[in-house]
């Protein structure tokens, strides 16, 4: 112990922010080559040399390759060293675990209220304060009943996208077929409930998104590839659109008695956009994943008469909500009220963005 703290007074004196610049880059899961870490330190290589030396002796397993230019990484040693963070480093973590200390991942509640109460006892106040203010602004939406996944799994996905490296794994898709996936990660997706690799699939050739809970067995190949880009700019974007591409969508077509501007101003823009027929009315031609009964019920909200050509469940339920609302208008009140005239703008029907 006592070494330790000498090289540390050692460090003070010589290189202090050198060395700490040095041991962040070094702790990013990649292979660092010599003549980059001299350039990214401003440093001659001689120089990277002596300090990862320095660092050997206080404990960290800095392993060196040869070559032309030789490299430099971080392996995991006997003992876990003091890790660096930096203020943005430290918060993300403390965040994390307290959102881990109630997450869906098998066996982490327990280890996450260990590890905060660690880290949060060193945390400077400013930073404290940060954590607790960023956690009590936040309100996750969790059910509590999602599915649980080793924390292994998620240790062993994450090395893999921070590396760059090729990950083999077995696959059990919703229909509960299972399969052998070669694939190239990009990012890890939390949706709060469920995790999500979103990654390039080589046998398919072709991005897919993985449920980490189906996924078993994941192997790191050892092969490093070039990251590829994805369709859209985000993981996160990616992953809306592909869980939103499964849900099961049907095409209609309906035709209002009724020129299109009317109806587009009491039309939503996501349901579609009117066009004139040229015969008095227009046509409305969409694509949508929510029930025909719900969609019904939409198009009669516009006030204008419609006919339904597709699909015949559609035109179904729009049967079925005339005839409702028939039989309810046929059991009115006996004495109705008659209400006072509305103003010109409370009769004025909503209109949509």
């Amino acid at each position: 112990m006592s070494h330790i703290y000498g090289m540390l007074v050692r460090m003070t004196t010589d290189t202090p922010a050198r060395l700490l610049k040095l041991l962040s880059l070094l702790q990013t899961p990649r292979e660092w080559p010599g003549g980059e870490l001299a350039g990214r330190l401003g440093v001659s290589r001689r120089t990277v040399r002596r300090d990862v030396d320095r660092l050997r002796e206080l404990g960290y397993p800095v392993q060196a390759t040869k070559g032309a230019d030789g490299g430099y990484r971080l392996v995991a040693g006997k003992a876990m060293p003091p890790l660096v963070l930096d203020d943005e480093e430290a918060v993300a973590i403390a965040v994390g675990l307290r959102a881990g200390a109630g997450h869906a991942v098998e066996g982490v509640e327990e280890a996450s209220v260990r590890a905060l109460a660690k880290l949060e006892q060193v945390l400077p106040s400013r930073l404290r304060h940060r954590v607790s203010a960023l956690q009590a602004a936040t309100t996750p939406l969790t059910s509590g009943d999602g599915p649980t996944i080793a924390p292994e799994t998620l240790t062993v996905m994450a090395s893999t996208v921070a590396g760059h490296e090729r990950l083999r794994f077995a696959y059990r898709d919703k229909d509960g077929s299972a399969s052998r996936r070669l694939t190239e990660p990009h990012r890890l997706v939390s949706t709060g409930r469920r995790w999500y690799l979103v990654a390039y699939d080589l046998d398919r050739a072709d991005w897919r998104t993985f449920r980490v809970d189906r996924v078993s067995e994941p192997f790191p190949t050892g092969v490093r590839f070039a990251p590829r880009e994805l369709p859209t700019g985000s993981a996160a974007e990616y992953l809306r659109r592909s869980i939103h591409h499964r849900q099961e969508t049907y095409a209609f077509e309906v035709r209002f008695a009724a020129p299109a501007d009317q109806v587009r101003a009491r039309t939503p823009r996501w349901l579609g956009t009117p066009e004139d027929d040229g015969d008095g009315g227009c046509l409305l031609q969409g694509t949508t994943g929510d029930p025909v009964e719900w969609l019904a019920v939409r198009l009669a909200m516009t006030g204008y008469e419609f006919t339904v050509r597709g699909p015949a469940a559609l035109a179904e339920s729009a049967r079925e909500l005339g005839a409702r609302l028939t039989r309810a208008g046929d059991a009115g009140p006996a004495e109705p009220r008659v209400p006072s005239s509305p103003s010109a703008a409370e009769a004025a029907p909503p209109e949509f963005p």
